[in-house]
């Protein structure tokens, strides 16, 4: 019923949010009327705009000289709700209408074709992450997780899904853990997190402000936090002890998820088994006694 409830609130909000159209054109005829810095911001995302909607918001104030508040300001001026929001009006300057299905599709496709486009694009997002996926951090994650006496974790809209899956797979290797997806509870449970609590905020763009302010309450409170986030530059790596790097395509054309679920399932599956491993007999034992649990609702 929750998550019912935060489906209908979330289709309400972007009801409200009504699309951008020619962001470009719009920057081009505010120009003049800015401040220094916002014309700086304003030429650098005209000048780089292909590849502005692959950037996040703290590469595009780091090229542009400014600060990610200024760069989230402007986005405001030019009619948007923030940088999310402007890179999809920006797409939507630059790229045809199929690509916000899937940037590889064509209209004409058939059946087939779509298929192999498709796992395709899946197969490569988890060799790209496979690539940048640092064993290290993995295992520094994995002992953050080990020594916390409970481990929360926290994921909005596409990455909800996968947030809970963490929490399926902790709880079947007999680890405390507890998922939050609602924005005003994360925030609660975030700021009331202590030494003794890891956290785990899954967000593919690493922009998403609930997330952002989740972990960073998280953060402040004494945490362990542990980030699975899309490789660059992102504001909430500023409050992650451990980043777990994807490397898939989301940001350029879509807001939903599509190849960066693959990616970031990867992760967990990863993340889960070095878990197991780390301490074994009770890793099996848990896993064979929910089992057992779960066999009664099985015919």
């Amino acid at each position: 019923m929750a998550r019912t409830q935060q489906t209908k609130t979330v289709a309400k909000q972007e009801e409200k949010t009504p699309a951008v159209n020619g962001v470009l054109k719009r920057l081009a005829t505010m120009r003049p009327s800015l401040a220094p810095t916002g014309r700086r911001i304003a030429d650098f995302i005209v000048a780089n705009a292909s590849d502005v909607v692959h950037m996040s918001v703290t590469e595009v104030s780091e090229q542009a000289g400014a600060s990610e508040g200024s760069v989230v300001g402007l986005c405001q001026q030019v009619g948007t709700t923030g940088f999310q929001q402007l890179k999809i009006a920006l797409a939507q300057d630059l790229v045809q209408p199929i690509q916000f299905i899937h940037e590889d599709l064509k209209r004409k496709d058939d059946a087939a074709t779509v298929i192999d486009k498709i796992f395709h694009s899946g197969i490569q997002a988890l060799h790209d992450t496979l690539s940048v996926l640092d064993p290290a951090a993995m295992a520094k994650a994995a002992e953050l997780i080990r020594n916390a006496e409970r481990v929360e974790v926290y994921g909005i809209g596409s990455a909800a899904p996968i947030a809970e899956d963490i929490q399926y797979r902790m709880l079947r290797i007999g680890i405390n853990c507890k998922v939050v997806v609602d924005s005003h509870v994360q925030a609660i449970s975030a700021s009331l997190t202590d030494s003794k609590v890891a956290t785990i905020t899954v967000s593919h763009s690493g922009s998403t402000q609930e997330t952002i302010a989740a972990t960073k309450l998280a953060k402040e409170a004494g945490a362990r936090t542990i980030c699975i986030t899309n490789y660059g530059k992102s504001p909430i790596q500023a409050f992650a002890d451990v980043v777990l790097y994807t490397m898939a395509k989301e940001t350029q054309f879509r807001t939903e998820a599509m190849t960066s679920r693959i990616a970031q399932l990867g992760i967990v599956d990863a993340l889960i088994a070095c878990l197991a491993l780390s301490d074994y007999n009770k890793a099996v034992k848990t896993i064979k006694h929910t089992f057992d649990v779960l066999s009664i609702k099985r015919y």
